[in-house]
């Protein structure tokens, strides 16, 4: 099994690496904070997990404690800022154990001599805080924008049908209410919002296809972009939301914010999710291959696929290979199913209808991965495995995941998957910055810092570096997709740097380096 590993040098290039460059430049000695033109008395955030300060692939009580909203909130206090409550998890593991897949949250272990993400044990079941009641933290896991205006989205019979979240029924004022609703009903003087991450990122983190499984089967077939004409009910899980969508819903949120004389804010465009951890981390060219081995696929494998393809049309489906240089091979769905024409020509060529049967439907539409096209987190639990025992592959596996094997469609995005996600938040960005405007909000642009932790100089607090590399950067949790504590810091200072431009107040940023990172053993 290939491992994700994090060597010694990594972990001490993120506690030592320093820069010239320092965006942390803040003296607040003797400095009298005021609110200026806003009122911070009570602040409520509107968002999703990224909100909510969800990290190691699950909410826990210690990472909601370094919630952006809540380091925001400790900050305008300096100037008038109220009490800031947050719907706590009852333990530091997260996951419920009575409902299926909310694992406990991911831990660093050594397996087989790597360093390794490992789920833990759920905490404990579902259990309700309404009775805390009001939250100001309003961030809901897994929310899509059309949910924070969605009725029902707190009731617990709605667990059943889908159309209900786990995260919201614990703290929820009532079945029928919606996340909007109960922001609302605390009448705040302030908010902040940060949501649309989630109407592509479940597209972009499956591989661009949705899933059923009928009879302990697995299919799985490509998602779209929902058409605007839709009910929110209707909508496939994994499918992108439509732009229209999107845009409608943050307007109804606007609105109805609005309408309550909530009128003062902040609220941020999303990432580009594709410069995350989760989609590069592994490269579209993952377990090179030595000569010997190179030679061997080519004569006993690739050599006759290629020619069988290519007397369909398909031939650059699959090229030679040479050492180091072998493309993941991956599932394209929207290419022609050529499963029974590779499987007829391979038996006629020598290979016993189990084989010839067994590599047919395996690369019926199957394809070397190109440059710019991503593997996900995800396929490091599959690449380099044995294809026909699961065990890690041996020097006599011929096929081998990754190498010689296809991996899964879920498990890659294609260049057109790619372009489909870019195209998204393009748009859902350039009406979240519409908005901003046109409803006179503070903006923060997300996606341009992210594209500076991306890069290679990153950004630097106090003599520390961080970049958006998984683990080593000192942003990202071991999810790949949320922050640690001193990733949310970073956003909490941007928020807090848009807040003091539009509404002239002068909140203090934070020293990113004071809050937690990962945890190793």
């Amino acid at each position: 099994m290939k491992k994700i590993i994090i060597s010694t040098l990594a972990i001490s290039a993120l506690l030592f690496t320093t820069s010239c460059e320092d965006d942390f430049d803040q003296d607040v000695n003797d400095v009298v904070v005021t609110s200026g033109e806003a009122n911070f008395s009570r602040y409520v955030a509107l968002g999703n997990s990224l909100t909510s300060g969800y990290r190691d692939g699950a909410l826990y009580s210690e990472g909601q404690n370094e919630s952006y909203p809540s380091i925001i909130a400790q900050q305008m206090k300096l100037a008038g800022g109220g009490d800031f409550k947050q719907p706590l998890m009852p333990n530091n593991t997260g996951g419920f154990n009575n409902l299926p897949g909310f694992p406990g949250k991911l831990t660093l272990k050594v397996v087989n001599g790597s360093l390794t993400p490992v789920a833990g044990t759920p905490g404990g079941a579902l259990d309700n805080v309404a009775s805390g009641r009001p939250y100001q933290n309003m961030g809901v896991p897994g929310a899509k924008s059309f949910h924070l205006v969605a009725p029902g989205y707190g009731s617990l019979a709605g667990l059943a049908t889908g159309t209900a979240n786990p995260y919201f029924v614990r703290f929820a004022s009532s079945a029928t209410t919606s996340v909007l609703v109960d922001a609302i009903s605390q009448v705040p003087t302030f908010f902040s919002l940060w949501i649309g991450n989630n109407d592509v990122l479940s597209y972009a983190t499956n591989g661009g296809t949705n899933s059923q499984t009928v009879g302990g089967v697995t299919t799985y077939t490509a998602a779209t972009v929902q058409p605007d004409t839709a009910s929110p009910a209707t909508y496939r899980s994994n499918d992108i939301s439509n732009p229209n969508i999107v845009a409608g819903s943050i307007k109804a949120v606007l609105d109805g914010l609005k309408g309550a004389g909530v009128t003062k804010g902040v609220i941020a465009n999303i990432p580009d999710v594709t410069n995350i951890p989760f989609f590069t981390r592994v490269p579209y060219n993952a377990i090179p291959l030595d000569a010997a081995k190179a030679q061997a696929l080519n004569t006993q494998l690739y050599g006759p696929l290629k020619a069988v393809l290519t007397a369909y049309g398909q031939g650059s489906r699959i090229n030679p290979v040479v050492a180091g240089n072998n493309p993941v091979l991956i599932i394209d769905n929207k290419l022609a199913d050529l499963s029974a024409q590779l499987t007829a020509a391979l038996a006629a060529n020598g290979y016993t209808p189990t084989q010839a049967a067994f590599i047919g439907n395996a690369f019926g539409r199957a394809r070397q991965a190109k440059q710019g096209e991503l593997m996900l987190l995800t396929s490091s639990s599959l690449l380099g495995l044995d294809a026909t025992t699961n065990q890690p592959a041996t020097p006599s596996s011929l096929f081998i995941y990754g190498a010689s094997f296809p991996i899964g469609d879920q498990y890659s995005l294609t260049a057109d998957e790619v372009n489909n996600i870019s195209t998204a938040v393009t748009a859902y960005n350039t009406s979240i910055r519409s908005m901003a405007d046109s409803y006179g909000l503070a903006f923060v642009d997300m996606n341009k810092k992210m594209v500076e932790l991306n890069s290679k100089s990153g950004i630097t607090y106090n003599g520390v570096k961080y970049t958006a590399t998984f683990v080593s950067g000192g942003t990202f949790s071991l999810d790949g997709v949320h922050l640690t504590g001193r990733g949310y810091a970073i956003v909490a200072n941007e928020f807090i740097k848009s807040i003091n431009a539009k509404y002239r107040s002068n909140l203090p940023q934070v020293d990113a380096n004071k809050y937690s990172g990962v945890n190793f053993p």
